[in-house]
């Protein structure tokens, strides 16, 4: 017989059928309630107490939070990775005798929050939706709390790519490639799969010109972008599906133009350190350059490091205001002072149209449309053509600001339920409605002086309760003086209670007038509201060129702070930097230990690849990130940490810097490096920069010399002749500029001491003949054994001359010095000695004593010595 199952249960698995995906929070009375495993993971997830109730005779285990306490406990919901479907009560409880109506208002995915406590400011938000093609790959991406929508399409490595950049909370499949997502992308990000069905060409176009009220998709420039359609068509559908369908913000979609931008794949992105660390803690070069002062700023910042520019006239625009700005501090200063009076108009638009925002943040959005008035003025009074042509494009939305400021007051609350949002002047109903409300005390002290006359009772005293209403009270010396036609209500120790006629009808109108307020409040503040709809597509348009001067204004404070240099860019191919620094490490140093610059120089026709030799720790590896960040800073618009830099555009930049192990996916170093290494050399242009460092260590010495040889000869011929550094701790390598005339030596030196070295970090040319690794184990606290040994080994082995004799020497090394083993004592005298040593008591040893026992142990050696030197 089955078991009887609650009206309330009832409800909630009927609903909870509907969300099998989600975290269902189901509202009950004052409390959001969940029930079975999701009680289970939301008491962890939110280390709350999980308890258990009887659900006809089984127990369902239980976990609740007070409705009000949302805001705190959702967001913690969504960051663990939960999709939180919101289930609210539907009906007013007292209206209904059955069980009250409900139904899910919202689905939260990490991927299409837009709560504030969730969202970072200086981040982008994106949904990710991406689809296999028969010939390429589709990807979106779609941040619905900005309203920014992009789309492209390409191999499989671009999609990587482009998702690594773009950093999506949540990623959109198709159900059919499960296995594929699992295999080629593990656990990297929160997956959710879409039916079959909506990755559909028809679909997608029917879902785009939908939502965009247009009859194609061109005007977009996206319309050849087949993959990418359906990609956007499902991040699109995927809303819908999640109850978001208030999307006035989303007004446009943007193709991602592959050949506009640098090319960098994802080893290279993670190995430069852009901005994700690759250690916990470790700082990025968008800590180090984001001096940006709006969230719509950091967020155009990040995406021109990712996306740097190949088109050098767009770029030497960037220059243009930067330089303008660093000859014109009294206009960065006040451009940044403004700024800094600015919300966050992207997000505060988006609100607009979803229905999220409050009447205080409306009053925000005009204030800092407000401030964009005086940038306006500043940009187009400059004489630098590219800020001027910002300043005519910037709209102040003056009438938009005029509306705001009429229909709401200064002081808005944040609820519009608390009231006082709307000003004076704006409804006569309300103002009208409002005397009544307000006015109540003088009617009161009115009518309290009528009937003390005309009773005589001389303590009258008119009040309110929540359970009478406005009442009389009358202490109990003057209770026969009370007219008859007055009601008794309540009786008191020390007095009595009462209601009047005129009483209950005052309180009907006060009470009438305050529900009238609000609901009048509310109508008002909607109205307002379809009204701004209007603007979102100027004030998005204003949002993105004042992030710009933002972005701008951010290079200019770092060039002014840090003294970069503007760099002049040709139609060559060379790269020439005077006295680079690495924009991350030199701020890092303490102040008296300045940063080492250096020069590098790169052509195609005389110096193609420098061969950097040098020990280990001697800075081979800053030199290569330095010369990447270097050109990158520069493609994006910014200035540049060097004296002075000189160079053509390039189009891609590789880099194999450090081990990147990726056991855990089953490939040992050495093929995670070969497999970036071979992506490189099919992937080389004439424009393009590649960085080497320390190519062939994952194998043994001579296979890893006969690779990083083979690397270097194959650079070298290829047509493209790309320009690359290769640092390298095989000095063999020298010997190739003897045989390739575009190869140079050059090597960071080092300054040799008696029993030390120190590392000077300076480029000069010729090659480095030492590797100095035991210095280096010396400093790191090596014990004094194990460098006594090493050094021993390295003086013999540098003997060799071929592997044979490396070999024959390694075992005679070996079979000589067996006895010398750390841990065996098979000597005879060290065992007597190690006895000595033991047997001694060190807690009452004097240090007289101590010297005497070591005397000993000194001269038990020496006549060791003298047997053995007589044998």
């Amino acid at each position: 017989m089955a078991k009887k199952v609650t009206p309330l249960m009832q409800q909630y698995n009927t609903i909870k059928a509907k969300y099998p995906d989600a975290l269902l929070l189901f509202r009950v009375g004052d409390f959001y309630e969940t029930f079975g495993e999701d009680a289970v993971k939301s008491a962890k997830i939110l280390n709350i107490t999980l308890t258990a109730r009887n659900n006809g005779g089984d127990q369902t285990e239980l976990a609740g939070f007070p409705h009000h306490s949302l805001n705190t406990y959702l967001p913690k919901l969504v960051m663990a990775g939960c999709r939180v479907a919101i289930c609210d009560q539907l009906e007013d409880p007292k209206q209904t005798k059955k069980i009250v109506k409900r139904g899910v208002t919202e689905l939260v995915t990490p991927g299409v929050a837009i709560n504030d406590d969730i969202l970072q400011s200086k981040s982008n938000n994106f949904l990710a939706a991406v689809h296999v093609g028969k010939k390429y790959y589709g990807v979106a991406f779609l941040d619905i709390s900005t309203g920014e929508f992009l789309t492209a399409e390409g191999s499989l490595e671009y999609i990587e790519k482009l998702l690594q950049n773009f950093s999506p909370s949540e990623v959109l499949f198709n159900k059919q490639k499960r296995k594929w997502v699992a295999e080629t992308f593990g656990d990297r990000y929160h997956v959710f799969h879409l039916e079959d069905w909506i990755y559909q060409t028809d679909y997608a176009l029917e879902t785009l010109q939908k939502q965009f009220d247009t009859s194609g998709l061109k005007g977009f420039g996206v319309a050849h972008l087949e993959e990418g359609i359906i990609a956007a068509g499902a991040a699109l559908h995927y809303l819908s599906e999640t109850q978001h369908n208030q999307l006035e913000h989303i007004t446009r979609i943007a193709p991602i133009a592959e050949d506009a931008y640098v090319w960098m794949d994802r080893f290279t992105i993670r190995n430069l350190e852009l901005y994700q660390p690759n250690q916990p803690g470790a700082i990025t070069l968008l800590d180090v350059i984001d001096k940006t002062i709006s969230p719509m700023g950091g967020r155009m910042l990040k995406r021109w490091m990712a996306l740097p520019l190949k088109d050098s006239e767009k770029i030497a625009q960037r220059h243009e205001v930067v330089s303008y700005l660093l000859d014109h501090p009294e206009v960065l200063e006040k451009a940044q002072q403004y700024i800094k009076r600015m919300g966050d108009l992207e997000r505060l638009v988006s609100k607009t149209a979803t229905g999220k925002i409050n009447p205080r943040e409306v009053v925000h959005l005009k204030n800092s449309l407000e401030a964009v008035v005086p940038i306006k003025a500043l940009a187009e009074q400059s004489n630098n053509g590219s800020l001027q042509d910002i300043g005519k494009r910037l709209n102040d939305c003056e009438v938009l600001r005029d509306k705001i400021k009429e229909t709401l007051n200064e002081e808005a609350p944040v609820a519009i339920g608390k009231g006082n949002a709307i000003a004076d002047g704006v409804s006569a109903e309300l103002d009208e409605l409002r005397a009544i409300a307000t006015g109540g005390k003088d009617y009161l002290d009115a009518m309290l002086q009528r009937e003390s006359e005309r009773t005589g009772i001389t303590s009258l005293k008119i009040a309110s309760n929540n359970v009478f209403g406005y009442y009389i009270e009358v202490r109990n010396t003057h209770k026969d003086k009370v007219p008859e036609e007055w009601i008794r209500k309540q009786t008191l120790v020390s007095a009595e209670r009462y209601i009047t006629e005129e009483l209950k009808e005052y309180e009907a109108k006060i009470l009438g007038a305050e529900e009238k307020i609000l609901s009048l409040e509310q109508q008002l503040f909607q109205e307002l509201l379809q009204h701004l709809l209007q603007f979102i597509g100027q004030i998005q348009q204003t949002a993105t060129l004042i992030a710009q001067i933002d972005c701008l204004a951010s290079f200019a404070h770092q060039a002014k702070t840090h003294r970069y240099s503007r760099p002049l860019l040709d139609d060559s191919f060379d790269l020439d930097i005077k006295e680079g620094r690495h924009p991350v490490i030199e701020q890092q140093l303490p102040p008296d230990s300045p940063f080492i610059a250096n020069d590098v120089f790169l052509d195609r026709d005389n110096q193609q690849i420098i061969m950097i030799t040098g020990p280990n720790m001697s800075g081979k590896s800053a030199i290569l990130r330095q010369t990447a960040l270097i050109v990158l800073l520069a493609q994006m618009g910014s200035f540049v940490p060097a004296s002075a830099v000189r160079m053509g555009c390039v189009d891609k930049i590789f880099t194999r810097v450090g081990a990147s192990d990726n056991i855990s996916m089953g490939e040992s170093t050495f093929m995670v490096e070969m497999n970036e290494t071979a992506s490189i050399l099919n992937n080389i242009s004439e424009r393009s920069l590649v960085l080497l460092d320390e190519i062939g260590r994952g194998t043994s010495t001579y296979d890893g010399i006969s690779i990083a040889w083979a690397i270097s000869e194959y650079l070298h011929e290829h047509p493209s002749h790309a320009k690359t550094l290769f640092a390298t701790h095989y000095h063999e390598l020298n010997e190739m500029t003897e045989t390739f005339d575009r190869i140079k030596n050059y090597n960071v030196s080092v300054k040799e001491m008696k029993d030390n070295v120190l590392f000077l970090r300076k480029l000069v040319p010729g090659g480095s003949h030492h590797s100095f690794g035991i210095h280096v184990a010396k400093m790191a606290g090596m014990p004094k054994a194990v460098l006594l040994r090493a050094n021993k080994v390295l003086k013999r082995l540098e003997k060799s001359h071929s592997s044979e004799e490396l070999s024959d020497r390694m075992k005679e090394i070996s079979q000589e010095e067996m006895q010398l083993s750390f841990f065996k004592l098979d000597d005879p005298l060290l065992e007597e000695i190690r006895d000595e040593i033991l047997e001694t008591d060190i807690d009452t040893l004097t240090p007289v004593e101590a010297l005497m026992k070591l005397n000993e142990i000194k001269r038990m050696l020496q006549r060791s010595a003298s047997v053995k030197f007589k044998k």
